[in-house]
């Protein structure tokens, strides 16, 4: 385990050309890179607008398509953890919000299929299907590394608390979510709901949006962060198109483990007892 290191998010702006998203991508892959980061995070459906109904023209199946083939190739070229942000990611007759993690050799680490499909009507005309086109994952991810273990989530997840306690009890220290808040729910929730998983669990957490276009159908909130275990933010981005970075401490989660032991506090022989009423 690496006692310290340096994380990165490139929260780039998505258009409807996936070959120009990837692009930008890279570059901004690159340009984490050479700033020192070791692990570096793109967004939610970065390589598509983020629009349900057109998921399935994007999806790219593994080990084909041209973003993976990019994701592999950056992350060994600048020998870097890479989590791919999402992607619609295709298998069989089923679509699927996925982030796939590489390593600096250029292997798949990991993958994550987001679990917790986004189907709302909110106030302001914000409507989502996401079950209309996607299909649900069903698995915690928790992926090992040299540096720690990472948990990875999607978006809509990160509102279930049991999950992201999940990946912290298998060991994940940082708990990465791309997510793609919109003008509704970002303002009422992103800082919140955010910090409120790291405080929780005692976790860095690094949530990654995609930067904000006014012009698109679904627009995204920004301010991506960088989040300590005590609920510091560390680093935040604007609502443009920008790289921000932070320093992960192991210590740092360590000391706040040891001075709030809440992790060992949980009364795990109560919780499973039904509530009389």
């Amino acid at each position: 385990m690496v006692q310290n290191f340096k994380t990165a998010v490139c929260q780039m702006a998505v258009v409807e050309d996936k070959k120009k998203n990837l692009a930008t991508a890279r570059s901004m892959i690159t340009g984490a890179a050479d700033q020192g980061a070791k692990l570096v995070v793109l967004p939610e459906m970065f390589n598509c607008p983020y629009v349900a109904r057109q998921f399935p023209r994007y999806a790219e199946s593994y080990p084909g398509g041209e973003t993976f083939a990019m994701l592999s190739e950056t992350a060994a070229e600048e020998k870097i953890y890479l989590v791919g942000g999402s992607v619609p990611e295709r298998e069989g007759g089923s679509t699927f919000n996925s982030s796939f993690m590489f390593g600096p050799d250029g292997k798949l680490l990991g993958r994550h299929r987001k679990m917790h499909l986004f189907d709302v009507d909110l106030p302001g005309g914000v409507r989502v299907m996401e079950s209309s086109t996607l299909g649900a994952g069903g698995q915690p991810t928790v992926i090992k590394t040299q540096m720690c273990d990472i948990g990875v989530a999607v978006c809509y997840d990160v509102r279930f608390p049991e999950l992201i306690r999940l990946m912290a009890l298998g060991g994940a220290r940082v708990i990465v979510i791309p997510a793609a808040f919109n003008m509704t729910t970002g303002p009422a929730h992103w800082d919140m709901v955010y910090r409120c998983r790291a405080v929780d669990n005692q976790v860095y957490v690094i949530a990654a949006s995609p930067a904000r276009n006014t012009d698109a159908s679904y627009v995204s909130y920004g301010h991506s962060m960088i989040i300590d275990p005590w609920g510091d933010v560390i680093s935040r981005a604007g609502d443009g198109e920008e790289i921000i970075t932070g320093d992960i401490s192991q210590e740092r989660i360590d000391r706040v483990r040891r001075e709030l032991p809440l992790l060992e506090h949980r009364r795990t022989d109560l919780y499973g007892i039904a509530l009389k009423y």
